[in-house]
């Protein structure tokens, strides 16, 4: 069974993107352009894992993940923070707030998104 990916960003290049580097690993993608969007989606999906942005225009990443955390029929899926915001302050919020884990995005971003999917055994182990 393939494994569903849940993207939440507002940038219709960055969800392009998003898409476009997590079927190539296999995994079935559907995209959220908003936060409200996003939660409503998580509840009636339940996909495998949430990518997650957090600067977002009405309800913002943090608020989403504080909203599912806060569901139990949602609460156990993974969400993973990938963003552009890279202060301190912020990955240890986005942490408290349940996320497992916060991805700056830089030049590194989508080669630690799959491995940490990979780890996560939401991406097949490379042979």
């Amino acid at each position: 069974m393939s494994k569903v990916a849940l993207v939440v960003e507002d940038s219709p290049t960055q969800a392009t993107h998003l898409q476009a580097i997590l079927e190539q690993e296999g995994i079935q993608v559907i995209c959220a352009i908003n936060g409200r969007m996003g939660l409503r989606m998580a509840h009636q999906l339940h996909p495998s894992v949430i990518i997650l942005d957090i600067q977002m225009p009405e309800v913002n990443g943090f608020e989403v993940c504080k909203m599912l955390k806060a569901s139990a029929d949602v609460a156990e899926i993974p969400i993973i923070l990938f963003t552009r915001w890279d202060a301190s302050e912020a990955v240890q919020l986005g942490l408290e707030y349940g996320a497992i884990d916060y991805i700056p995005k830089d030049a590194f971003a989508d080669a630690v998104l799959i491995e940490t999917l990979r780890q996560m055994g939401i991406v097949k182990p490379e042979n």
